[in-house]
């Protein structure tokens, strides 16, 4: 049996939770790999160096938040639920979870300094966009990017606030209040 695939989630899986547990990127690989159960030599074996097994992780965080946003719209029957379902995806509890948010705030930052961090940013960026523009345009027209542009930039400060301030943004909390900006939006549009 194959325990590589194994360990990596192990390594993919600490990283996130030690990072959650300090709220930065100033952790080591050694204690990530204590947390993970296997010996430092094995995560540098498998990512090279802190920083890719951090992007391993952000890439893992990026997969399950895809396939819940894909799960959410094919579920859905038409624009406007699509645009819901997308928006409570992003603070479903796997994606709004105090580690996760660290995760992404630490990403950030890393993209300042990082290319391919930098690179995965905008990828992530893009797709959100290109999701909500999407399911906007039959709803609000030639409105839909600017629309989009602030329910992205809602979300992401509802993280940056949930970061900082947990009691005061719980899951419920937060998808509410987006989807009251697009129900805002979508009125001023009619």
């Amino acid at each position: 049996m194959n325990v590589q695939p194994q360990r990596k989630a192990e390594l993919i899986e600490a990283t996130i939770r030690e990072i959650g547990a300090t709220g930065s990127l100033a952790v080591t690989v050694g204690q990530i790999s204590k947390r993970a159960g296997v010996s430092s030599a094995l995560a540098f074996h498998y990512f090279g160096d802190k920083d890719r097994l951090f992007l391993a992780a952000m890439r893992h965080i990026l997969a399950v938040y895809g396939t819940e946003v894909r799960q959410a719209l094919a579920s859905a029957d038409g624009p406007r639920t699509r645009l819901e379902g997308l928006i409570r995806a992003s603070f479903s509890p796997t994606n709004f979870s105090h580690d996760v948010i660290a995760a992404w705030l630490n990403f950030y930052v890393l993209a300042h300094r990082s290319p391919e961090a930098r690179r995965l940013l905008v990828v992530y960026h893009k797709r959100l966009h290109s999701n909500l523009v999407h399911d906007l345009r039959p709803l609000a027209g030639e409105a839909a990017p600017g629309i989009a542009r602030r329910l992205a930039g809602l979300i992401d400060g509802i993280y940056l606030r949930f970061a900082h301030f947990p009691a005061d943004e719980p899951e419920d909390s937060a998808s509410a209040h987006v989807l009251a900006a697009l129900e805002n939006e979508l009125r001023a549009c009619s």
